[in-house]
């Protein structure tokens, strides 16, 4: 069988990287893309082979238009010559008009109910839709899929890349002080994202003036967004202007600061103290601070003292805790073996 990837962002390449590697055994896969940053700098350390199709369509809706649809046009060319029997995207609006208009199946998977642009433009088009059991299938129904197309996993989409066992570790950073403080800034350009930018600057200023004896690294997005906080920040903090390992960056962690997005989950999961400032509210998140892995706050001074009381907790406790959690999920792999042998039959 001929299967195809389209694989979007830094998230889908460590998600789907496990299932292309064992789907690859017995099938052909073609793996696409687009011209993004961190998705092209993680799929070369990965050693994950993407043919680049067109390129992220930056923060503006015209731009957004303008390049998704010169990109089915140039996709829709190659996949037709590459005629795969199924699709597999996380809920990519391309693959699901292209798949569609080919005639051929489309199995999506999706934590992100409230992306609501890519979910209209994705979700009435897909076969099947592969979703974590902890969001409710009337998210997604909403949108146009009946509920029998829905399959739930128990598992979040971070344990899959908590678990993955691929090594590329490359010890890179050289840091001088003993503690570290991780920042991931809020998804600045999806057409979901909220324009909260100063208060996430005043959250990092308030940390770095703050935290004057630890390494402070803030790890970016996009160029703009790293060239932005540079200018800003960057005297006092280290902006990190490459894409690195997340096992590397992971291991110098003593506490993550995130928008609540799937770095902050990943965090959480691997037993690091973590704090969500609930940039973009969702499901994923909501659950991991009701099960006491992510303390939520978005007040830069009450952060501070946050910081503080998780730099002294016990980390034993908090990874016990993690992996107790991570026990519990299972492996969307094989529901997804299920899933491919219920829609090609």
């Amino acid at each position: 069988m001929k299967i195809w990837f389209d694989i979007l962002t830094p998230k889908q390449i460590l998600f789907f990287e496990p299932m292309v590697k064992k789907l690859g055994k017995t099938h052909k896969i073609l793996c696409t893309s687009r011209q993004y940053r961190e998705v092209t700098q993680l799929a070369k350390m990965r050693k994950i082979r993407l043919i680049l199709v067109g390129k992220h369509g930056g923060a503006e809706k015209n731009s957004k238009l303008k390049v998704s649809l010169e990109r089915k046009i140039v996709l829709s060319k190659l996949i037709k010559k590459y005629s795969p029997n199924l699709t597999i995207s996380f809920c990519s609006p391309d693959a699901a008009r292209i798949s569609y208009g080919l005639g051929i199946k489309h199995i999506a998977f999706c934590d992100s109910p409230h992306a609501e642009a890519v979910m209209r433009l994705s979700i009435p088009l897909v076969d099947r839709l592969l979703i974590p059991w902890i969001i409710p299938k009337k998210e997604f129904t909403k949108y146009g899929i009946t509920q029998n197309k829905i399959i739930s996993y128990k598992a979040i989409d971070a344990s899959i890349i908590v678990k993955n066992k691929t090594n590329t570790f490359k010890k890179v950073l050289k840091l001088d002080k003993k503690k570290t403080l991780l920042i991931r800034p809020h998804e600045s350009e999806a057409a979901y994202a909220p324009k909260k930018e100063q208060k996430m600057i005043s959250i990092i200023q308030k940390i770095s003036n703050e935290f004057t004896n630890y390494n402070v690294l803030l790890l970016g997005r996009y160029s703009s967004q790293i060239k932005k906080l540079k200018n800003k920040l960057g005297k006092k903090i280290i902006v990190l202007d490459h894409v690195v390992d997340n096992n590397e960056i992971f291991s110098l962690t003593d506490v993550f600061i995130g928008s609540g997005g799937t770095m902050t989950a990943e965090a959480a999961l691997r037993g690091i103290p973590t704090i969500s400032y609930n940039a973009i509210p969702n499901i994923v998140e909501n659950y991991l601070v009701k099960k006491g892995l992510v303390k939520r706050e978005v007040n830069p001074d009450r952060m501070v003292l946050l910081i503080r009381k998780l730099l002294n907790t016990n980390r034993d406790l908090i990874k016990k805790k993690a992996k107790l959690e991570l026990k519990i999920m299972e492996d969307p792999y094989f529901k997804l073996v299920k899933t491919i042998e219920s829609v090609t039959q």
